[in-house]
């Protein structure tokens, strides 16, 4: 059989494709941890890793390994949060990985569970909809958090946690007589700076854009929805931003609020965890706070 933390490392390796980072996060020196990759090869007789002067990828064999190695690493981060909560304490980590609009929600949820576990150490990571799909088929994310229309990973698990509504977001020195509801068309005669077009929101932006007959030409695009919002607190730009971010930053960046309409876009977010017969204690904290959030809304 093979050892536990060769597996832990095994999948370590997988996560960074690199010996030198992954023996960093496991906290070894780079050729006590080639050692013990090697004592793997041994234990399973088949060699895992292909040879070189770096990393060069996995063998077949080391494919195989590697599924088995995240789903081992998975269950004992299972297992040491059972013990450790039966003894009275929740600890361990907790990855996230959502959305760029859904990042503030993400984040305040992680800040509701620290105040309930303090051990728990939780990771929140802005992730596409694509990247949380691979996250959690290969269990570098615990959860994520994305729209319910993307691809979801056949072994997990999806719930609807609440509904995305659009914004447009102005600075009150570009808003002129516009309060209130605003259509799409309105909204492209502003300049604007959006999310880049790989990201999921833009996908949807552009799509409602197209259903309103207008092709805006944005004068910046970013992966970040906070490079976005400070272009419209210096009055350089108006973006677009979901309902829940317009609430967290419009008043504090002084942005005037246009709901956006003709059409209005209303796109649910889910919460997406792998499917599995024990769910991580974490896990099931983080999912009893968003489902006590939205019980008592």
């Amino acid at each position: 059989m093979p050892d536990l933390r060769d597996m832990e490392l095994l999948a370590a390796l997988a996560r960074h494709k690199h010996f030198a980072r992954a023996a960093a996060e496991c906290g070894i020196s780079q050729p006590a941890f080639s050692a013990r990759i090697r004592n793997l090869e041994e234990a399973l007789g088949a060699p895992v890793v292909m040879r070189g002067n770096r990393f060069m990828g996995f063998t077949h064999e080391g494919e195989i390994a590697v599924k088995w190695a995240r789903i081992m690493s998975a269950d004992a981060r299972g297992l040491r949060q059972e013990i450790d909560l039966a003894r009275g304490a929740l600890t361990g980590d907790l990855v996230v990985g959502a959305v760029p609009t859904a990042l503030a929600f993400a984040g305040g949820i992680a800040a509701e569970l620290q105040k309930s576990y303090e051990s728990v150490a939780v990771q929140v990571y802005s992730r596409s909809a694509g990247e949380i799909a691979q996250g959690l088929q290969d269990f570098s994310l615990d959860v994520g958090i994305t729209y319910q229309e993307s691809s979801i990973p056949a072994a997990s698990r999806a719930e609807q946690i609440y509904e995305e509504r659009y914004e447009l977001l102005v600075p009150a020195g570009l808003a002129g007589a516009h309060r209130g509801r605003i259509s799409w068309a309105q909204a492209a005669e502003f300049p604007l700076c959006l999310l880049t077009r790989n990201m999921q929101n833009r996908k949807i932006v552009d799509e409602a854009f197209a259903a309103a007959c207008v092709a805006p030409k944005p004068v910046m695009e970013t992966n970040s929805f906070i490079v976005a919002l400070l272009q419209a607190k210096n009055g350089n730009a108006a973006t677009i931003a979901p309902e829940i971010l317009s609430e967290t930053f419009g008043a504090s960046f002084d942005l005037v609020r246009l709901p956006l309409v003709e059409p209005e876009i209303v796109k649910p977010l889910c919460m997406v965890i792998a499917d599995r017969d024990r769910v991580i204690p974490a896990v099931e904290a983080f999912q009893g706070i968003i489902r006590q959030r939205f019980a008592t809304a």
